[in-house]
């Protein structure tokens, strides 16, 4: 059979088994041994060839960021220094209408800065600020809706898992990638905040304030010198070309664990708990990477890429509609996969066309970044959605009304994603390109 219809076919597969509920690394790799046998019409070959692409793809030095950041942004978790952050943001704005709402996607972006996952700030935030922001007065769906919203800003701000997820995909500079997410992560943070101090104008009502916060009394406010310390020590460490980002993550996590050792939040039962939950978000992860490795060598074998690659130039169309109508797939997608998945499908097939049209790596990388986040907060799989409602059922808090929270600030992602496509600098600005 033509390779390039076998590439095609299987990427037809894929799709069915995914949306049939098949785990996407099992797909991934299955039908990517089919397409490799139906190639070259040998079994032996096509399991050697899945065999070794297995291998190579995870006995990579690189792959040590993960488990690392995972480690540093669970410690940081579990010893609560995003209760406490919130905390004292939300003592200082509490006469600012809006406030909490406001600290809450301020504490977002700092907790965003350590521990690089959007589920887990949704579930920290909704324990932590949804119930002070409803006792004070704010209206329930717009608690919720910043919660969620403002929770993307974990895969946005560095350290981001899905960047460092793209990096490996492209084989490209994590470093670069967590340089060029400031700029995305902080005018989607912006924005935020902008909404909400003009909603508090305009809808006072949606914020009465009426009720003082006064849970964060106890906490003082060098409480936030360890989390932004850490903070400043990776990530300068990175930009400074003190360490790679993989040892980043191991200077991060090992100072996780002595700040939460030293304030006496984690113990020998936290500390298993780390390690168990560590060890299952790493294997699920290199899981992925795995058959995201074994389907990109399929998709070179086929020929697949570079034969879309020339379609799409033979079309005429010119980067910035490239990007837009790319753009608009992985919002769709969004709707019924998560964001790894639709990363590990789109990207071996889209970032050859980006590199033939001369885009950026690090702007085509935020763009896919933020594009998927999109689908965190949109039905009927926003997952940021579902984890805030489940965190908070027993509070009587329905589905509904986290969605509808949620929308005004998928409009307000949809909004920077836009101005990302048309404004390349927002990106690649401090990369200095």
């Amino acid at each position: 059979m033509d390779p390039v219809t076998v590439g095609y076919l299987s990427l037809i597969a894929i799709a069915i088994a995914i949306y049939a509920g098949l785990h996407v690394a099992i797909a991934l790799a299955g039908i990517s041994l089919f397409s490799v046998w139906a190639i070259t019409g040998k079994l032996k070959l096509a399991t050697s060839f899945v065999a070794l692409a297995a291998t190579d793809s995870i006995a990579e030095y690189t792959f040590g960021v993960v488990p690392l950041f995972v480690l540093m942004g669970l410690a940081v978790s579990e010893s609560g220094l995003g209760r406490d952050t919130f905390a004292i943001i939300a003592r200082g704005l509490q006469r600012w209408r809006a406030g909490l709402s406001v600290a809450t996607v301020l504490s977002n972006a700092v907790f965003a800065a350590i521990t690089g996952v959007s589920i887990a700030s949704a579930a920290v935030f909704s324990k932590v600020a949804v119930p002070e922001m409803v006792r004070a007065g704010t209206s329930r769906s717009i608690a919720v809706g910043v919660v969620a919203g403002s929770s993307v800003l974990g895969m946005l701000i560095p350290p981001s898992l899905l960047l460092i997820l793209f990096a490996i995909l492209t084989d490209s500079s994590v470093g670069d990638l967590f340089i060029g997410g400031i700029g995305p992560g902080l005018l989607l943070a912006f924005a935020y905040i902008a909404y909400l101090s003009i909603l508090g104008f305009l809808r006072p009502d949606l914020f009465n304030m009426s009720r003082e916060f006064e849970s964060s009394d106890h906490v003082p406010t060098r409480a936030m010198l360890p989390i932004l310390g850490l903070a400043a020590t990776v990530l300068s460490g990175i930009y400074l070309g003190f360490f790679t980002p993989t040892e980043a993550g191991a200077v991060g996590a090992a100072a996780a664990l002595i700040i939460g050792v030293a304030m006496r939040r984690i113990g020998r039962r936290e500390g298993w708990q780390i390690a168990v939950q560590t060890g299952h978000i790493t294997a699920a992860v290199s899981f992925l990477i795995i058959g995201a490795s074994i389907y990109s060598r399929m998709l070179a074998f086929s020929g697949l890429p570079a034969a879309i690659t020339q379609a799409a130039i033979d079309t005429g169309i010119g980067p910035t509609a490239f990007l837009l109508v790319f753009a608009a797939i992985l919002i769709v997608l969004g709707t019924v996969l998560d964001s790894s998945s639709i990363m590990l499908v789109t990207v071996p097939l889209a970032f050859p066309i980006t590199q033939e049209m001369g885009i950026d790596i690090v702007h085509f990388g935020l763009i896919t970044v933020l594009a998927v986040e999109v689908g965190l907060l949109t039905p009927p799989l926003g997952l940021s959605v579902f984890v805030v409602h489940a965190t908070l059922r027993d509070t009587g808090i329905t589905l509904g009304e986290v969605f509808r929270g949620a929308i005004p600030f998928a409009l307000i992602m949809a909004a920077s994603l836009i101005a990302l496509i048309f404004y390349p600098q927002i990106a690649t600005g401090l990369l200095g390109r």
